[in-house]
């Protein structure tokens, strides 16, 4: 149960197709820098054994030399143990900017240390240093760190941020999409988003996903990487150039785990979806969008409905009309690898999905307008979100998302409202494209809170959704100086592994969380228990089990043996433990630590409470 109170339109494809000075408006120059300082910044995980650090640097100059080292500190000396050639991939932008990264895979990491490490490049000129932690399996709390929307609206480095972070010291930093929002100039922009973050980044394993302005577009639905013919995306696909979508990707995400299953989808564009093990919490990393149907083709919505083609606005319509038959939202390959990760708990004790947006219509002002129904969320396609939910649930996994410019908690509902994984979409750092949760009809249930419409509701799609807690923007635009009116700010998650609860906090813009009474928005911090992620009503137990001699905490699998279909998986807390599930009938058991010590007991019958 819970235990807390509640729980721009983008630019064309080429120099050619815009004039110069609107290709540059608003877009972050590439400064000069002293060549000692030509590495931006570093960033990296760690992940079963293998490390995988990218430094991005600013631009070579002709005739210096392209090689970069990577060293670690053992005693008081500097061991190099990686090399590299920095990359000169073209973005194919209309400054014809290179990639300039370097990036460095060293296996077998020992996992057990924390140690500093140096990247040189220009022959020992330029360095730049940090440090690789250990994993904090022994640790009782796993601290994520969780932003989103980082606008071109505010250039300004964000000392106030970082020194929250250094005080509140995360164990993994997750940027869940919109790092950048300047289109044609990523390059640029992922340098100054080096300048802001990187004194955090370096000395902590970062994830990173790009989202639509860090490809070039307004919205994307990726369509399984076809061209899309606008700038807004609608009809699915990459507006930009191919080689500028490879370069963004792989400035962002090639210092992530290596993909799960790595073939290239249409034209060659990579994949990057894939896992990660940190300190007993096991992350599946999505790329919610890259396979998504775009709405403007099959549902052809304008002008029926809405002003735009992923906007529903008029009230006469049938929400299960948009939910037509092929439409992907995860994609096959993802399905696959979401059900493959949800049963494999090697050095797990919590499940935790990360990806660039929530699966639900979780907002209703977007930026002034009222919609009914926004496709650009993930609660369409319905019956791809059904099958994601469902998928995650089967594992009780907990979802951190952002991209929605409003700080939320939520709760899925399938059959039922409340039976299904809660998730926490966190703020914008810049929210400078304002959503608001401000339903027209009262809850179906509500709860008391200490804001109003805060309980079970059907969104816009049709799908289920209890709201626990949000942070609408008070002003707008709110100054640089109130960030916080925006509802601007940062999420944080506590994954406790001794209790196997999480806590999720959401702090504004401009607290000092060091300061005495320091405030978070109205509703945090929200504490669940890792079982309210299956909040599924029982409605029949199985015999009690028992793990093999000297498994303290077992992973426990249930089959429902007419189907096949694994029910749900995890990892329990004591040695005994007594299966619920929710149909009469036979069951398959495992019980122990995969996938050698495992007691496997078949024709379980169930059995009223």
């Amino acid at each position: 149960m819970l235990v807390a109170a509640f729980i721009s339109a983008a630019p064309a494809h080429s120099a050619a197709a815009q004039g110069p000075a609107a290709q540059r408006r608003n877009q972050p120059e590439i400064p000069a820098v002293a060549r000692r300082e030509a590495i931006c910044f570093a960033y990296y995980t760690v992940n079963r054994g293998v490390l995988k650090l990218t430094a991005q640097l600013y631009p070579l100059e002709d005739g210096e030399t392209r090689e970069a080292t990577l060293a670690i500190q053992v005693g008081d000396d500097w061991k190099t143990i990686a090399s590299t050639r920095v990359t000169e991939e073209p973005y194919d932008n209309y400054r014809q900017d290179k990639t300039w990264t370097a990036h460095f895979r060293v296996e077998p990491w020992d996992e057990s240390r924390t140690v500093p490490y140096r990247v040189t490049a220009l022959g020992g000129v330029a360095a730049y240093e940090g440090s690789i932690r250990a994993n904090p399996m022994g640790k009782r709390e796993i601290v994520v760190a969780a932003f989103t929307g980082n606008s071109n609206q505010d250039r300004r480095l964000k000392p106030d941020l970082i020194a929250n972070l250094k005080a509140q010291d995360p164990d993994l930093l997750f940027f869940s999409g919109d790092q950048v929002y300047d289109h044609t100039d990523h390059l640029g922009a992922w340098l100054l988003f080096g300048r802001q973050f990187g004194e955090i980044i370096k000395d902590r394993p970062m994830i990173s996903i790009p989202d639509d302005h860090d490809i070039g577009q307004a919205n994307l639905w990726g369509a399984g990487g076809k061209v899309s013919t606008n700038s807004a995306g609608d009809d699915g696909g990459y507006f930009m150039p191919v080689e500028y979508v490879k370069a963004v990707e792989r400035a962002q995400t090639w210092h992530l785990p290596d993909p799960v299953d790595p073939a290239p989808i249409e034209r060659g564009l990579g994949v990057y979806f894939t896992a990660l093990n940190w300190g007993g919490v096991s992350f599946a990393i999505l790329e919610d969008r890259k396979f998504k149907t775009g709405p403007n083709g099959p549902l052809q919505l304008k002008p029926k409905f809405a002003p735009r083609p992923d906007w529903v606005t008029n009230a006469n319509y049938d929400p299960q009309a948009l939910d037509l038959p092929g439409l992907q939202l995860l994609g096959e390959r993802q399905e696959h690898f979401l059900k493959a990760w949800g049963e494999d708990w090697t050095g797990a004790e919590f499940k935790a999905v990360l990806s660039q947006t929530i699966f639900s219509y979780a907002t209703h002002i977007s930026h002034g307008n009222r919609l009914l129904a926004d496709l650009d969320s993930n609660g369409w396609p319905q019956s791809g979100r059904q099958r994601a939910v469902d998928l995650m649930r089967r594992c009780f996994a907990f979802h951190i998302s952002g991209d929605q410019h409003l700080g939320c908690v939520a709760q899925y509902g399938l059959d039922d409202w409340r039976d299904s994984s809660v998730a926490f979409c966190v703020p914008s750092i810049v929210n400078y494209y304002p959503r608001k949760w401000l339903p027209l009809g009262p809850a179906v249930r509500a709860l008391e809170g200490p804001i109003p419409n805060l309980g079970d509701y059907t969104e816009g799609f049709g799908n289920k959704i209890t709201m626990f807690t949000y942070a609408n923007p008070t002003a707008f635009p709110a100054p640089l100086t109130n960030l916080a009116a925006s509802a601007s700010g940062h999420g944080l998650v506590r994954f406790d592994k001794a209790t196997r609860q999480i806590t999720m906090e959401c702090w504004p813009r401009g607290v000092d969380v060091t300061q005495p009474g320091a405030k978070q928005y109205p509703g945090w911090p929200i504490t669940i228990n890792q079982w309210d992620n299956y909040g599924r009503k029982p409605v029949a137990w199985l015999p009690e089990v028992e793990a093999p001699a000297g498994i303290a905490t077992p992973v426990v699998q249930v089959v429902d043996e007419r189907s096949g279909e694994v029910v749900y998986t995890l990892r329990a807390k004591t040695p005994r433990f007594k299966p619920w599930v929710f149909a009469e009938g036979s069951y398959r058991v495992q019980i122990g630590e995969p996938p050698d010590r495992v007691i496997t007991l078949t024709g379980q019958r169930s059995r009223q409470p």
